[in-house]
Protein backbone atom coordinates (compact mmCIF):
# COMPACT_ATOMS: atom_id res chain seq x y z
CA UNK A 1 0.00 0.00 0.00
CA UNK A 2 2.53 2.98 1.07
CA UNK A 3 4.94 1.75 -1.67
CA UNK A 4 1.48 2.14 -4.15
CA UNK A 5 0.59 5.58 -2.67
CA UNK A 6 4.40 6.72 -2.91
CA UNK A 7 4.76 5.64 -6.87
CA UNK A 8 1.36 7.18 -7.29
CA UNK A 9 2.41 10.80 -5.64
CA UNK A 10 5.46 10.94 -7.46
CA UNK A 11 3.99 10.46 -10.99
CA UNK A 12 1.80 12.81 -9.98
CA UNK A 13 4.46 15.92 -8.84
CA UNK A 14 6.29 14.58 -11.96
CA UNK A 15 3.59 14.91 -14.38
CA UNK A 16 2.97 18.56 -12.88
CA UNK A 17 6.08 19.60 -12.09
CA UNK A 18 6.79 19.31 -16.26
CA UNK A 19 4.14 20.94 -17.15
CA UNK A 20 5.29 24.04 -14.99
CA UNK A 21 8.81 23.59 -16.49
CA UNK A 22 11.38 20.39 -16.91
CA UNK A 23 13.86 22.40 -15.27
CA UNK A 24 11.73 22.99 -12.65
CA UNK A 25 12.99 20.40 -9.34
CA UNK A 26 10.13 19.68 -6.78
CA UNK A 27 11.28 17.77 -3.26
CA UNK A 28 8.54 16.55 -1.38
CA UNK A 29 8.93 16.17 2.49
CA UNK A 30 6.82 12.80 3.94
CA UNK A 31 4.50 14.19 6.98
CA UNK A 32 4.57 11.22 9.22
CA UNK A 33 2.54 12.97 12.38
CA UNK A 34 0.47 10.05 13.65
CA UNK A 35 2.62 7.48 11.67
CA UNK A 36 4.39 4.59 13.14
CA UNK A 37 8.44 4.10 13.30
CA UNK A 38 7.78 1.15 10.72
CA UNK A 39 6.05 2.81 8.41
CA UNK A 40 8.84 5.69 8.50
CA UNK A 41 11.36 2.94 8.39
CA UNK A 42 9.21 1.13 4.80
CA UNK A 43 9.33 4.65 3.18
CA UNK A 44 12.83 4.95 3.83
CA UNK A 45 13.52 1.49 2.42
CA UNK A 46 11.73 2.89 -0.93
CA UNK A 47 13.39 5.91 -1.10
CA UNK A 48 12.10 8.34 0.57
CA UNK A 49 14.61 10.12 2.43
CA UNK A 50 12.67 13.48 4.13
CA UNK A 51 10.42 13.56 6.85
CA UNK A 52 8.57 15.94 8.87
CA UNK A 53 6.90 16.04 12.05
CA UNK A 54 4.88 18.97 13.58
CA UNK A 55 6.02 18.33 17.07
CA UNK A 56 8.52 18.46 18.22
CA UNK A 57 7.71 15.76 21.40
CA UNK A 58 6.99 13.68 18.19
CA UNK A 59 10.09 14.75 16.59
CA UNK A 60 12.46 13.67 19.30
CA UNK A 61 10.61 10.39 19.89
CA UNK A 62 10.96 9.18 16.38
CA UNK A 63 14.54 10.86 15.73
CA UNK A 64 15.57 8.59 18.56
CA UNK A 65 13.71 5.20 17.55
CA UNK A 66 15.34 5.63 14.51
CA UNK A 67 18.47 7.11 14.81
CA UNK A 68 20.04 4.39 12.73
CA UNK A 69 18.83 5.75 9.33
CA UNK A 70 20.41 8.56 7.80
CA UNK A 71 17.11 10.60 7.68
CA UNK A 72 16.52 14.20 6.98
CA UNK A 73 14.09 15.46 9.32
CA UNK A 74 12.36 18.65 9.04
CA UNK A 75 10.37 20.47 11.57
CA UNK A 76 6.53 22.06 10.32
CA UNK A 77 4.45 23.04 13.50
CA UNK A 78 4.40 25.71 15.34
CA UNK A 79 7.14 26.24 18.01
CA UNK A 80 6.78 27.40 20.98
CA UNK A 81 9.94 29.30 23.11
CA UNK A 82 9.92 26.60 25.89
CA UNK A 83 10.77 23.76 22.85
CA UNK A 84 13.68 25.75 21.19
CA UNK A 85 15.83 23.74 23.26
CA UNK A 86 14.75 20.45 22.41
CA UNK A 87 14.41 21.14 19.12
CA UNK A 88 17.78 22.46 18.25
CA UNK A 89 19.34 19.35 20.03
CA UNK A 90 17.94 17.35 17.37
CA UNK A 91 19.44 19.35 14.68
CA UNK A 92 16.93 19.15 12.02
CA UNK A 93 17.62 19.70 8.37
CA UNK A 94 15.20 22.76 7.82
CA UNK A 95 12.85 24.48 10.55
CA UNK A 96 9.87 25.18 7.85
CA UNK A 97 7.74 27.75 10.03
CA UNK A 98 8.92 30.35 11.23
CA UNK A 99 6.13 32.67 12.59
CA UNK A 100 7.44 35.65 14.54
CA UNK A 101 10.29 38.06 15.24
CA UNK A 102 10.09 36.97 18.69
CA UNK A 103 10.42 33.38 18.11
CA UNK A 104 13.55 34.34 15.79
CA UNK A 105 15.50 36.41 18.13
CA UNK A 106 14.96 33.25 21.06
CA UNK A 107 16.37 30.98 17.98
CA UNK A 108 19.33 33.30 17.28
CA UNK A 109 19.93 33.69 21.39
CA UNK A 110 20.65 30.17 21.83
CA UNK A 111 22.00 29.12 18.56
CA UNK A 112 24.89 32.17 19.14
CA UNK A 113 25.22 30.29 22.80
CA UNK A 114 26.16 27.07 21.35
CA UNK A 115 27.83 28.67 17.84
CA UNK A 116 25.54 26.74 16.10
CA UNK A 117 23.41 27.58 12.90
CA UNK A 118 19.57 26.58 11.65
CA UNK A 119 17.85 26.53 8.32
CA UNK A 120 14.61 28.09 8.49
CA UNK A 121 11.81 28.90 6.07
CA UNK A 122 9.82 32.14 7.01
CA UNK A 123 6.18 31.43 7.07
CA UNK A 124 3.66 33.57 5.74
CA UNK A 125 0.04 34.23 6.10
CA UNK A 126 -1.04 34.74 2.58
CA UNK A 127 -4.75 34.02 2.85
CA UNK A 128 -4.76 36.28 5.96
CA UNK A 129 -6.71 33.80 7.75
CA UNK A 130 -6.81 34.19 12.36
CA UNK A 131 -6.26 30.18 12.43
CA UNK A 132 -2.81 30.35 11.27
CA UNK A 133 0.43 31.10 11.83
CA UNK A 134 3.33 33.21 9.94
CA UNK A 135 3.69 36.87 8.71
CA UNK A 136 0.68 38.86 6.68
CA UNK A 137 2.13 39.28 3.02
CA UNK A 138 2.76 42.98 3.65
CA UNK A 139 4.59 42.85 6.35
CA UNK A 140 7.03 39.64 4.98
CA UNK A 141 9.58 41.91 2.98
CA UNK A 142 10.51 43.72 5.67
CA UNK A 143 10.17 41.03 8.29
CA UNK A 144 12.03 38.88 6.26
CA UNK A 145 15.21 41.44 6.17
CA UNK A 146 15.05 42.70 9.89
CA UNK A 147 15.54 38.42 10.63
CA UNK A 148 18.41 38.42 8.26
CA UNK A 149 20.15 41.38 9.85
CA UNK A 150 19.66 40.81 13.32
CA UNK A 151 19.72 36.78 13.26
CA UNK A 152 23.21 36.01 11.76
CA UNK A 153 22.49 32.38 13.39
CA UNK A 154 19.48 31.55 11.42
CA UNK A 155 20.10 30.69 7.43
CA UNK A 156 17.06 32.01 6.01
CA UNK A 157 16.33 29.59 2.97
CA UNK A 158 13.03 31.00 1.35
CA UNK A 159 9.77 30.88 2.18
CA UNK A 160 6.67 28.47 3.57
CA UNK A 161 2.83 29.02 3.01
CA UNK A 162 -0.27 26.90 3.92
CA UNK A 163 -2.77 27.35 1.22
CA UNK A 164 -6.17 28.82 1.94
CA UNK A 165 -8.80 26.85 4.05
CA UNK A 166 -11.51 26.69 1.52
CA UNK A 167 -12.73 23.83 -1.72
CA UNK A 168 -12.34 27.23 -3.82
CA UNK A 169 -9.54 26.40 -6.06
CA UNK A 170 -9.41 30.26 -7.35
CA UNK A 171 -8.69 31.13 -3.75
CA UNK A 172 -6.21 28.73 -2.88
CA UNK A 173 -4.18 29.23 -6.01
CA UNK A 174 -4.61 33.28 -5.25
CA UNK A 175 -2.94 32.16 -1.76
CA UNK A 176 0.02 30.63 -3.32
CA UNK A 177 0.55 33.44 -6.17
CA UNK A 178 0.81 35.71 -3.18
CA UNK A 179 3.75 33.49 -2.02
CA UNK A 180 4.97 33.32 -5.09
CA UNK A 181 5.61 36.77 -5.70
CA UNK A 182 6.79 37.28 -2.32
CA UNK A 183 9.07 34.93 -3.11
CA UNK A 184 10.32 35.93 -6.06
CA UNK A 185 11.41 39.22 -4.55
CA UNK A 186 14.29 38.19 -1.47
CA UNK A 187 17.05 37.35 -2.50
CA UNK A 188 19.52 34.55 -2.51
CA UNK A 189 15.80 32.30 -1.23
CA UNK A 190 15.64 28.88 -2.63
CA UNK A 191 12.92 27.13 -0.88
CA UNK A 192 9.71 27.60 -1.27
CA UNK A 193 7.35 24.93 0.47
CA UNK A 194 3.63 25.36 -0.61
CA UNK A 195 1.17 22.48 -1.01
CA UNK A 196 -0.05 19.36 1.12
CA UNK A 197 -2.28 16.42 0.46
CA UNK A 198 -5.17 18.30 -1.09
CA UNK A 199 -3.33 20.86 -3.08
CA UNK A 200 0.15 20.18 -3.55
CA UNK A 201 -0.13 20.05 -7.64
CA UNK A 202 -2.17 23.27 -7.60
CA UNK A 203 1.35 24.58 -5.80
CA UNK A 204 3.51 23.24 -7.75
CA UNK A 205 1.63 24.98 -10.62
CA UNK A 206 2.21 28.28 -9.03
CA UNK A 207 5.70 27.40 -8.35
CA UNK A 208 6.42 25.40 -5.25
CA UNK A 209 9.95 23.69 -5.19
CA UNK A 210 8.64 21.50 -1.45
CA UNK A 211 5.75 19.67 -0.90
CA UNK A 212 4.39 18.70 2.61
CA UNK A 213 2.80 15.35 1.58
CA UNK A 214 0.77 13.16 4.63
CA UNK A 215 -2.46 11.67 4.47
CA UNK A 216 -2.53 10.84 0.57
CA UNK A 217 1.26 8.72 1.43
CA UNK A 218 -0.39 6.87 4.18
CA UNK A 219 -3.99 6.14 3.30
CA UNK A 220 -5.29 2.77 3.35
CA UNK A 221 -6.79 1.29 -0.09
CA UNK A 222 -4.29 4.69 -1.96
CA UNK A 223 -6.19 7.64 -3.83
CA UNK A 224 -9.98 8.11 -3.50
Amino acid sequence: MLERNLQEVIERIEKTRIAYSRHHIVRMVAISKYQSKDAIALLYDLGQRAFGENKVQDLRDKHEALKHLPLEWHYVGTLQSNKINTLLALQPTLYHSLHSIEIAKELEKRLEASNKSLRVLVQVNSAKEESKSGFMPEELLESYEHIASSCPHLQLCGLMSIGAHTDEQHAIQKSFEITKNLFDSLKNAEILSMGMSNDFELAIACGSNMVRIGSVLFKKGGFL
